[in-house]
Parts: structure tokens; sequence; C-alpha cells
């Protein structure tokens, strides 16, 4: 009998399925029945009942209430994509939104991608937090003290927010990026800061992770993809300056160097189809941009497989005496195919791009750089360190003879090139005369540029799992104010043998430190400050016009340290002018400045 009662309890919660006149016939039926057929009748009614009882279409909205078996289509999941909120909710009602952006140019670009989606759904943008509904911080995990940065802003914002909660509408706080990827569940649990969280490859969930934040719930979305590129979305460039501008072509990196973490954080390496990039170097120029800078985690890694046309069997050429981790990748359109096509599109805007592996520089790469008026001579080379030893435990490819091997030919197809680099101080298991190594590497290449740190290790890295982080604090900084040393005494020789000669300088505005002084950037990428004044139409010229930001001016340098340099300027030109008045003002860039990003 209990599993008589068991049936009638299912039977009943069926019964508003059932035809009325079934009911009666079921409980007016005088016909006598044994105890045996009438358990068989009701469990052949159940099964009938069940296989005419209510379908996944009834508990889908919008559904159609034809009983048949309804299809599931493309159509349906799309136009319905998220029937559980109620429509118009990703909308922003002109909520308005603050963005906080931290760490690489990379997050830079991320903000742009993020704003785009945003401003699209009706959001409306502000610098000033204290105003804004929305604030997104776009995080950086590269080094602890990064992600200190982070912990301590958020618990900012959070009394920020309880202090609103009386006058107003929440305030809603949510971290984007790298550090949204690798903390993610820190993030939503410790303290109860955050009602958003968005990893690098979901900025277009940002509009329904918003609506179920305002609805009261935490949401998050850390997916990472093999695909996801943000190829349709057109960035919404917000350079105070407006003539120069950063044109995302891939995003993640497949390397595994053992002290990094963004393949952990933006996954696995892929291209943005070459289509896309060009359209939006086209529309920057015509929008008066007069610089671009190609960005990715390894740029110049780049393989567009988008096409059937671009598919071949063979795979890309490596520098000579690099390898990888990983296996060739046969077919695509390789980096110097990408960097040809857009040096074309506007002979007077500058092409940079960053960053590069040491690894990825075949001869062809270089021959267009050298052949290119637009495209700048100056490259990052990343060495990390000097030592073969350390430089093996970092995973990196190459040794010390190897590197110095591609700085040579480097130099050799374009004499004068500009070259800055990555250093880390104190990595596991580096001994003094590793130390001593990097330091006359520094010496025997001569950088322009130097982006140097401490080392920080990260979790899930291979140096967390392998290696012991036994260089002590006090080491990896002593260590790192004798690279800044190095750094700045070979700058300051560099820098001084260019007193007198004339660079090619894009305008960015006012200097900091002075209304009366204006600054740009050379072909090195190196600041250049000279005081306002009208100069020459172009150098024959003898009518005068103000400078102002975007233009192309010729400088003759007279005094140098090792973060810029000074002088006046002559006359204004264009990039393709000056190319052929100054066929060496390519080999002006050797310039040489240091920057330093906290240790």
């Amino acid at each position: 009998m209990r599993n008589t009662n068991r049936l009638r309890s299912i039977f009943l919660t069926f019964e508003q399925w059932l035809p009325r006149w079934s009911l009666q016939h079921r409980l007016c039926c005088s016909k006598p029945v044994s105890v045996h057929s009438n358990e068989e009748s009701r469990a052949e009614k159940f099964k009938t009942q069940i296989a005419t009882g209510p379908r996944f279409h009834d508990f889908v909205k919008g559904a159609s209430i034809n009983k048949q078996q309804p299809v599931i289509t493309d159509d349906l999941i799309d136009t319905d994509k998220h029937a559980y909120l109620p429509e118009d909710s990703e909308s922003g009602n002109s909520r308005t939104v603050c963005f906080e952006t931290y760490g690489c140019q990379m997050n830079v670009n991320d903000t742009e991608i993020a704003w785009s989606i945003l401003q699209t759904k009706g959001y409306q943008r502000t610098s000033d937090v204290a105003e804004a509904d929305v604030v997104l911080l776009v995080t950086c995990s590269i080094r602890e003290k990064a992600e200190q940065t982070i912990w301590n802003r958020l618990r900012q914002l959070t009394a920020m927010k309880k202090r609103r909660l009386k006058t107003r509408v929440p305030m809603k706080i949510g971290v984007l990026g790298c550090m949204a990827e690798r903390l993610k569940s820190e993030l939503l649990e410790r303290e109860k800061l955050l009602d958003v969280l968005a990893g690098p490859d979901a900025y277009r969930d940002l509009p329904r992770l918003l609506s179920v934040a305002h609805g009261g719930q935490q949401a998050s979305n850390v997916l990472l993809s093999l695909e996801e590129t943000y190829a349709d979305v057109m960035p919404v460039h917000h350079s105070p300056q407006g003539y120069s501008a950063f044109v995302s072509i891939m995003r993640g990196c497949d390397n595994m160097c053992s002290y990094c973490i963004v393949p952990f954080t933006r996954g696995r390496e892929r291209s943005r189809p070459v289509s896309s990039i060009l359209e939006e170097v086209h529309i920057l120029s015509e929008q008066g941009v007069k610089e671009v800078t190609l960005l990715g985690q390894n740029v110049n890694s780049y393989r567009d497989t988008s096409e059937e046309q671009f598919c071949s069997s063979e795979p890309g050429q490596l520098s000579r005496g690099f390898r990888t981790v990983y296996r060739g990748r046969p077919g695509g359109l390789r980096f110097a195919d990408l960097l040809d096509r857009v040096s074309l599109i506007d002979p007077d805007m500058r092409i940079r791009f960053t960053s590069p592996h040491p690894k990825d520089f075949p001869d062809e790469v270089l021959q267009l750089i050298k052949e290119r008026a637009n495209i700048c001579k100056q490259i990052h080379l990343p060495a990390q360190s000097g030592s073969s030893t350390v430089l093996q435990a970092m995973r990196r490819g190459y040794s010390r003879e190897a590197y110095l091997e591609l700085v040579d030919n480097i130099k050799r197809i374009i004499p004068g090139v500009s070259l800055s680099s990555d250093f880390i101080s104190g990595f596991c298991g580096e001994t003094e005369e590793d130390h001593l190594q990097t330091l006359s590497l520094i010496r025997e290449v001569r950088y322009n540029v130097g982006f140097l740190f401490a080392y920080s290790m990260r979790k899930k890295t291979h140096a967390f799992h392998r290696l012991q982080d036994d260089v002590p604090a006090e080491v990896k900084q002593r260590r790192l104010e004798e690279l800044i040393c190095m750094f700045r005494e070979e700058a300051t020789k560099v820098n001084s043998a260019l007193i007198g000669r004339t660079q090619l300088v894009l305008v960015e505005g006012e200097s900091k430190r002075s209304a009366q002084d204006l600054c740009g950037r050379n072909d090195g990428n190196v600041k250049v400050i000279f005081p306002r004044q009208e100069v020459a139409g172009q150098p024959t010229d003898t009518h005068t016009s103000p400078i102002n930001p975007g233009d192309y001016v010729l400088v003759k340098i007279e005094s140098a340290n090792s973060q810029s340099l000074r002088g006046h300027a002559l006359s204004h030109t264009s990039l393709s002018d000056s190319a052929t008045r100054l066929p060496d003002h390519r080999h002006d860039g050797q310039l040489a400045s240091v920057a330093r990003y906290g240790v």
C-alpha cells in the first residue's frame, strides 16, 4: 500500500492536467475491481498522464502552448537569452560608471573595450567616483604590490558605499581583468567587498552582470575563452591627447615563463582577424590619430588563420638560437604581414608595437622595420636576466649568447635602432654572479628604456610549484637599485652623444613642469622638452605658426639626461617629408631613460 499511496500523491499533483471526465469516471465507477487490478489501472493511468503532462516548453518564457514536443532553436535562445531577467534589464538607464585602471597598457585597452560595451547599453561615464553608480576597477596581478593596492582601494570604496546607502541608490563595485581571474573566490567571499566580478574574456557579459548586481545579488563570470578577441568591438579611445591610440591585435600568451601569471589570467594566445585590425586603424587615421601602437601579450607571434587562404603547412620562423615550450604552429598571416599592411594605411601615421618576445624576430620583420619610414626604429626586447642559468630557470627559451647574437643582428639590419627591455631582480636561485652578468648585459647592449622589477612569486606559476623564492627581500631591493643606477649611467652617456642633432618629435602637449614648455616623443619613444613658440611651417618657410598637440616638429637637442632630452623647435614637418629631408633622422633614436614600476 505504500507504493499505492506514493502513486496517489504524485498523481494528485497532476490533476490540473487531467480532463474532468476522467476524474469523474475514476471516482464514480461502480464496477467492483480487485485491489491488484485497481493498482495496475492506476499505474497505467499515471503513465498516461506523465506522457501527456507538462513538458519543457511549458516552463520556457514565451514558448508555444502547442502540446507537441517543441523544438529549441538558436533563434529561441538568441531572442530570449536571459529569460530569468526582466525585459530591458541590461539597459544602463543612464547610470554612471567610473573606471579605475591599474597596470599595463593591455588593461587600458580592456577599459576601452568594456566602456564601448556598456556605452551601447545606455550607461554614462564619469571620472568622479563620488558621483558614480558603478565603479569598475581594471586590475593587474603581475606583482603582489599591485594586488595589495586593489585590496586597499576596495576597502575605501566599500566605506564610501556604506555612507551613501542612506542618501541615494547604492554604489555597485566591480573588479575586472587579471586579478578577477586569479583571485575569484577570495574577491567574492573575503570581507564581501564586491558586487561584480568579470575576467578578461567576460566583458561582453558586463551588462547582464550589472543587472544581476542591481537586483541585489553578486554576479561573476571568469570563464576564459579560446576564441575571444573582441574583434567586432570598437574600443572607445579615451586618450586626453587624442593623437595616439593602442590597437589590440591578440590576447593571451603561450610562452609559460616560470615567473609569469599571464597565461593563467588571460588564457592562451589567439589573434584578432587582420581585416578588423585594418578597419580600426583606418578609422583612427580618419580621426586624425598620428601614432598607433599594436598591442598584445606576445605581439610578434601574431597568427591570423581566420580565412582559408591564409592557411599553409609552413610553421612560423623563430629568431636564431631561440626555442619555445610549444610546437610551432603552421599557417596564417604572420606579424610581418600585419605590420606591412598596417604601415601602408597612412604614411604620416607612426607605427609601434608592444610587447614582443625576442624569439619572434625573424629577419623579415627586421627588414620591414628598416624599410618603412613610418615604423618606429625602436624595439622592446625583454631580456629579464643576463645570466644563462637564470634564463633557463625562467624558461625563457634562450641563453645570454643567443640574446646578444639577436641584438647584434638587429643593430646590423637597423642601424641606430633604439632598444628597451624588462629585467627582474632576485629571481629564484639568482646568485651574486648572476646579478653581475645582468649588469654587464645592460652595459653591453645600451638600452634606451628599462622597466625594472623585483621578483614577486605568483601562485599557479611554474616557479611557485617547482622553485623556491630564496632571495631575501633586502637583497632583491639592493640589486634592483643597482640595475637602476646602471641604466641611468649608460643612458646619460648615450643621450649626451645626441646633443647638437635634430630629432623628429610628435607633440603630446604641455609639459607637466612648466606651462611655457611643450613635450613630445621621438622615434625612440623618449620624451623631448622644448619651449612653446611659433615656428616655420616648413624648414624653408618664413611664415610661422603655433605648435599644437599632434603636430610633427623638428627639434634640435641642446641638453640631455637619463630621462629626457631638451632642445628648441626648428619647424613644422610631416613624417614623410622628414624621411626625405633628414635621411638619418631614424638613427637619432638611440636615446635613453629609465622607468621604474614599484618594488
